[in-house]
C-alpha cells in the first residue's frame, strides 16, 4: 500500500471525528505489516482529560485485534500545514509500535514522513522498567 493510500484512509477516518469543542477534526490510519489498516479519529469528551486522539484510537482498535507489528501511521487533518502526534500519542507509537513511519500531511495533499525516534528522541519504554541493581542490600 502506497503512504498516499494510507493518508486517504485516514482522511476518510477524520470525518468521523467528534470534536465538537475544539473542531479541531484528526483521522489516523495505521497499516499492519502483513497490509491491514486500522483506522481512527479523535473522539472529545466535555472533560478534556477522557478525549482521545485518533492515532491512539487507530493503535489500541489494532492492539485490540491482537495485531503487533506495524509499518506506518498517517495522520490527516484540515490544517494546511504539517500536524504531528501530540506527546501522549508520540508515547505510545514508540511503545506499542516501535520506529515506525509517520506520515503527516496538508490539507493540500503534501505528505511529510518522518521516524517515531524523529519526533520522540529519547523515549521512555519497557527497557526503563527492568529492575536494576542498585548496590544495596
Amino acid at each position: 500500500m502506497t503512504y498516499k493510500r494510507l493518508v486517504t484512509l485516514a482522511r476518510n477516518a477524520l470525518t468521523k471525528s467528534h470534536s465538537p469543542y475544539s473542531k479541531f477534526r484528526v483521522g489516523a490510519a495505521l497499516l499492519t505489516k502483513d497490509g491491514k489498516v486500522f483506522a481512527g479519529c479523535n473522539i472529545e469528551n466535555s472533560s478534556f482529560g477522557l478525549t482521545i486522539c485518533a492515532e491512539r484510537t487507530a493503535i489500541f482498535k489494532a492492539v485490540s485485534e491482537g495485531q503487533t507489528h506495524f509499518q506506518a501511521i498517517a495522520i490527516a487533518t484540515e490544517q494546511r500545514e504539517f500536524i504531528a502526534p501530540c506527546g501522549a500519542c508520540r508515547q505510545v507509537i514508540m511503545d506499542l509500535a516501535g520506529d515506525i513511519d509517520v506520515v503527516m500531511s496538508t490539507r493540500g495533499g503534501a505528505l511529510k514522513v518522518v521516524t517515531v525516534s524523529e519526533l520522540l528522541p529519547f523515549p521512555f519504554g519497557p527497557k526503563n522498567l527492568r529492575k536494576r541493581k542498585t548496590g544495596r542490600s
